[in-house]
């Protein structure tokens, strides 16, 4: 069954021509679009088939084109499809993000039914073996140029089987003018993750920490990080919060997610933290002051969690592990928590640096 002009659009990735850089040899995955009406294709290589690098490639295509198809066609690679399911798949949220953006929609083929993508299956054979066969490249840059040129003076010009005319002018006469206006930009880039709420009401992302509302308090939720801000969603990737990018070390809190009695005394800042450190001992001020120094940013949580240790432990225990982890040069947590549960009669013999029996090292020196 033909599709209706610029209706569908279907993806998919082989194996590309052997590269060699630098003395290596390397193979890159092939990846190729097909308009399903007039089989005009789109070849690229690429290292990776991540969701990143198919948002780029399917970018790419729509530039070539010159447009945007109404529907794409993928199989159900993990970088698209989180769950596949014929009926009601799980998409990748920047994938749904991408084709919101450009007014297209992704429906992928039911699992193990690649009959359903049938005309990119035969054009990646095509490319793979019209193309590169036995073919070798000194770049990935190389490659895509020789892709480019190809498409338009071989793909483009050869008499299709099934349509019987020639691809490129039949695209032309036919496709182009359906597909749907590009938009005026591009798809703009940010880093995606999920976290989890941490108990002082905030996520964690690269070293800097985003408040949450509070019933989201120990759940998941999606980090959106672009250039300038972070963005919050629930799973159902409903907007929760937003917050200006902060400076690793730094917490962004909204006043309306955290009551002030309630706020984490990490947020208060390390000089406050390492000040309560310092009224538990001189030894556990020596350490958190250490453990600061050596891990920078992330021992906030680590003097919290030292906070916390001195709640479940006697002072002169906690006291004399930390003396003995300052000793020891030892500035994980977990270090001092077993420090605190060791004999406690182990008697610690440090090497004296003065003594009256010592002699001063300028007795030793021998005159030139």
């Amino acid at each position: 069954m033909e599709c209706e002009p610029g209706a569908e659009m279907q993806f998919d990735f082989g194996q590309g021509a052997w590269v060699l850089e630098n003395g290596r040899r390397r193979r890159p995955h092939l990846f190729r679009a097909v308009l399903s009406h007039s089989r005009k294709g789109y070849s690229e290589v690429v290292w990776k088939q991540d969701t990143e690098t198919v948002i780029r490639c399917l970018e790419n295509a729509f530039r070539a084109f010159g447009g945007v198809p109404a529907t794409i066609v993928p199989d159900n690679l993990k970088a698209a499809v989180i769950e596949a399911d014929w009926f009601d798949p799980e998409l990748n949220p920047k994938l749904r993000e991408f084709c919101a953006h450009y007014g297209t929609a992704l429906v992928p083929t039911r699992p193990a039914k690649p009959e359903h993508k049938g005309k990119v299956e035969a054009g990646v054979k095509y490319a793979q073996a019209n193309a590169l066969k036995g073919r070798q490249f000194d770049s990935l840059a190389a490659q895509n140029a020789f892709l480019t040129e190809w498409e338009r003076t071989v793909a483009d010009t050869r008499i299709h089987g099934t349509i019987r005319q020639q691809v490129g002018r039949y695209f032309e006469q036919s496709e182009r003018g359906a597909l749907r206006a590009l938009p005026a930009s591009l798809f703009p880039c940010f880093e995606e993750a999920k976290r989890t709420v941490h108990r002082d009401g905030h996520v964690a992302f690269r070293q800097a920490y985003y408040s949450a509302p509070p019933e989201y308090l120990g759940r998941e939720v999606w980090v959106r990080a672009e250039t300038r801000l972070v963005r919050l969603f629930n799973l159902r990737m409903e907007p929760i919060a937003v917050h200006a990018r902060a400076e690793p070390g730094r917490f962004a809190t909204a006043e309306a997610h955290l009551h002030s009695r309630k706020r984490s005394v990490v947020e208060r800042g390390a000089d406050y933290l390492l000040e309560r450190c310092r009224l538990i001992g001189p030894h556990t001020g020596a350490w958190a002051e250490g453990m600061f120094q050596q891990r920078g940013p992330i021992g906030l949580r680590t003097m919290q969690g030292l906070l916390a240790l001195a709640r479940e432990h006697p002072v002169a225990e906690l006291e004399r592990a930390c003396g003995r982890a300052v000793h020891l040069g030892r500035w994980r947590l977990r270090e001092v928590r077993a420090l605190t549960q060791a004999d406690e009669h182990v008697v610690q013999i440090d090497f004296l640096q003065t003594h009256p029996l010592i002699r001063d090292l300028r007795h030793y020196q021998i005159e030139p």
